[in-house]
């Protein structure tokens, strides 16, 4: 019979309420007493030793012990005893202990049978242990008692503090709430029992964030506590809140948290800007879209609730300017809206205005949520380039337009006030092939070139303008010409045409049909009419019917062709256009005249129109082909002698480069000389018009270039044209030798600030420079030191 317990302390077992499990009640010859019994009183024992001698067959089975965790003790903690009614006092019954903690946890003395701990227990870490107990015979090992089950639970003190598992807090609430507004609700832990006493009962106070916040004790849950908290003006929040257990009563642990809280933005400041005038500036070259300034009204919100949009309201500017909003930085950026012209209007004024899109009713009273300010803008002036009046050309002219011939005039002006001179010209990669040519002063548009609508058809070329004063400045214009049709392309066959006529053909027979082809376009379309050349208008072998659809029937007149008398025939035929004027050209069918079949299916035929005699032998043939290689050979040689004759025009490295030499026996009359040749032609080279005359070899002379001529000079057309023509020529003359050449002058004489160069009056110099030492060079310089006076050693001239 098993007995537990402490045995000291027997009489607890009541007074601490704790219940006891029996097993096995039928015999009962002892009692259990748990380790944590209270005092008996004397029923109590008087009941229980009447228990005890009622019958000894079965015993008692004890089911628990408790033991309160967290004790600080030195010694091994009694837990409880176990005791066998089969257990004498004298040693002989052993007590073993197993299951969980064994050995570790909890320890038994095997002769006593008390139980202790004998490490630290904490209730948190594990709730209770399950054992098991059996009592053996010292001696022999036997089981003196059937092995037993029993639990040790741990009993729970306030060793835990409530903790806030999810803390710190991070919180926002919007401004301006109402006081109540529901924040964030907080929660702590207490690790302690529950159910044991008030070890886990927690109670919410506020220790930081009075007067804003007030926290509910028993939910946690933290509200606004003070009305009309202003986001601008404290945006921050960093409330203390404290968890206690046993109720918030004295002694109980407590636990903290921080819950940092943040005041979100609602729409409650309208926008203002900080200045009411604000003062631009911009170039009168200022591209569209390009920015002039920038206005920023000022927000205290922030996010959605200080966005802007800014427009233009008023002023006289409101269809040169346009503005618009930046949404990363919620400023108004002024643009330009058309093209500004500082001699046109020099100032604008702008009222623009700033508003929040975005408004919230309860706030309205607050505003008004929109503002204006003025802004003053200058045009300032540039030095613009030549503007062209209309901005592009379009010209049609007919392709015979001679060389030389105005077709249109371009026109550009000085758009600043200082409206300088301008000086026209063609960009180059827009005419490669320099059909064209401006005139520069003058801004005429001529003719280069004979031009072609069958080779080139469009021509769009750009014309430059250039300020006379600042070449910097540059303006330009597409000029599109249309090169009109005319009718200068006579129709030919579409083919060469090769047709046969079988020698069995009947008079009536088709032998081919033809087409023609023109190069011309004429407005009504095209249509030719074909008929037999005047040389062959009586044919006695064929005809023609003209279908009039642009095709052509070429029919025999005959029949009986015979390959042996005549194989091939040729028959011109003549071809006209409906153009104004009426063109023509004659082409040649050539009819093979061949055996066929009775289908009419060719057989053979002979394709040689001419058949050289039989009796032609083989020497006459080699003095045919000797013939002809002679010939060759003197063609060669002519050709030759022709190329060694214009050899002296082309300029042999030993000799002289200048192979021009300019006379004169005058001085120029310097930059006073007004009656000099007039050199204006040669600033402006142009293209001319084609000639059918050939280059004469002759180098020119030119006697005078002093004179300085002006650069707006006007020309005579007949000059104009004849050095066009001229420069055409030399262009085109593959085989003309390089006549082209340069010379440059400097302006001298009287009205130069050189002075004249000549040496013609150096004899009157009053240079005291001494020309003694020409008298020491002999003979051959005596002239030329009597020229300066020089003497010798007797003072005589020399």
């Amino acid at each position: 019979m098993w007995t537990s317990g402490r045995m000291s302390n027997a009489k607890n077992l009541l007074g601490l309420g704790v219940s006891l499990y029996f097993w096995g009640l039928m015999d009962l010859t002892t009692t259990v007493l748990s380790g944590s019994a209270g005092p008996l009183t004397e029923g109590q024992e008087d009941n229980l030793s009447d228990k005890m001698h009622q019958r000894m067959k079965r015993s008692w089975v004890w089911n628990q012990f408790f033991v309160l965790e967290e004790y600080t003790g030195t010694d091994p903690l009694y837990v409880g005893k176990l005791h066998s009614d089969m257990d004498r006092g004298d040693g002989s019954i052993k007590y073993i202990l197993s299951g969980e903690g064994a050995g570790i946890v909890f320890t038994i003395d095997d002769t006593t049978g008390d139980i202790h701990a004998i490490q630290r227990l904490d209730r948190e870490e594990r709730s209770q242990y399950t054992l098991r107990a059996q009592a053996l015979d010292r001696r022999t090992g036997r089981p003196m008692e059937p092995e037993s089950e029993f639990i040790i639970k741990i009993q729970d003190i306030n060793d835990n503090e409530p903790k806030f598992l999810d803390g710190p807090y991070v919180a926002s609430v919007p401004e301006m709430s109402p006081v109540g507004t529901s924040v964030i609700q907080v929660t702590a832990t207490d690790a302690d029992d529950p159910t044991y006493g008030n070890s886990a009962r927690v109670v919410y106070s506020i220790l930081q964030g009075q007067p804003y916040f007030s926290v509910d004790s028993r939910t946690g849950l933290i509200r606004t506590a003070l009305m009309n908290m202003d986001r601008e003006a404290k945006e921050y929040y960093e409330v203390i809140i404290q968890a206690k257990d046993m109720g918030g009563q004295l002694g109980g642990l407590a636990g903290t948290t921080t819950v940092n809280i943040t005041l979100s933005d609602v729409n409650d400041n309208p926008p203002r800007f900080p200045q009411k005038h604000y003062q631009m500036s911009v170039l009168e070259s200022a591209p569209i879209s390009s920015t002039v300034g920038r206005v920023v009204a000022k927000d205290l919100d922030e996010g959605i609730n200080a966005e802007m949009k800014y427009s233009l309201v008023d002023g006289d500017g409101l269809d040169v300017f346009d503005i618009n909003t930046d949404p990363n930085y919620q400023v108004g950026i002024i643009t330009v809206r058309k093209p500004l012209s500082f001699e046109s209007k020099k100032s604008y004024t702008l009222k623009v205005e700033g508003a929040n899109p975005h408004l919230e009713m309860r706030f309205l009273n607050l505003g008004p949520f929109r503002d204006t300010t003025t802004v003053h803008i200058s045009v300032e002036d540039v030095d613009e380039p030549p503007v062209f009046e209309p901005s592009f050309y379009f010209v049609e002219v007919p392709e015979d337009v001679e060389i030389g011939t105005t077709i249109q005039i371009i026109s550009a002006k000085d758009p600043d006030v200082t409206n300088n001179s301008i000086r026209y010209s063609i960009d180059r990669s827009s005419d490669p092939g320099r059909f064209f040519y401006v005139d520069i002063a003058s801004g005429a548009l001529m003719t280069a070139r004979p031009l072609d609508r069958e080779d080139v058809s469009w021509h769009n070329i750009t014309v430059l303008a250039v300020e006379l004063n600042n070449p910097s400045q540059v303006g330009s214009v597409s000029v599109t010409v249309k090169v009109l049709d005319v009718n200068d392309n006579a129709p030919e066959f579409a083919r060469f045409y090769e047709g046969f006529v079988c020698e069995n053909a009947k008079a009536g027979q088709l032998i081919q049909t033809v087409s023609a082809i023109d190069r011309d376009d004429p407005q009504e379309g095209q249509h030719f009419y074909y008929s037999l050349a005047p040389e062959a208008a009586n044919n006695p072998n064929f005809t023609l019917r003209d279908n009039q659809d642009n095709t052509a029937w070429i029919l025999t007149r005959r029949s009986g062709f015979r390959q042996h008398e005549q194989n091939t025939f040729y028959l011109p035929i003549l071809i006209s256009d409906n153009g104004r004027p009426v063109l023509s050209s004659t082409g040649t069918l050539t009819v093979h005249v061949c055996s066929c079949d009775d289908e009419g299916m060719v057989m053979s035929c002979n394709a040689e129109a001419y058949v050289l005699p039989v009796s032609l032998s083989r020497g006459a043939l080699i003095a045919i082909l000797a013939c002809i290689f002679v010939l060759l050979v003197l063609v060669l040689l002519i050709l030759s002698m022709r190329r060694q004759r214009k050899q002296p025009y082309i300029i042999d490295e030993e000799e002289n480069i200048h192979e021009n030499i300019v006379r004169y026996d005058d001085e120029g009359g310097g930059e006073e000389d007004t009656e000099a040749f007039d050199i204006a032609a040669m600033w402006n080279p142009r293209e001319a018009q084609l000639v059918v005359k050939n280059r004469q070899d002759m180098l020119p002379e030119i006697e005078s270039l002093s004179r300085y001529v002006p650069q707006a000079c006007v020309m005579d057309n007949n000059v104009h044209n004849y050095v066009l023509a001229k420069l055409y020529e030399a262009d085109m003359d593959l085989w003309a030798p390089p006549f082209d050449s340069l010379q440059t002058y400097m302006f001298e004489g009287n009205g130069s600030v050189a002075e004249s160069l000549s040496s013609l009056q150096s004899v009157t110099t009053d240079s005291d420079q001494s020309y003694d030492y020409l008298t020491d060079w002999g003979p051959r310089f005596k002239k030329l030191a009597e020229m300066y006076g020089a003497t010798d050693s007797s003072g005589a001239l020399w």
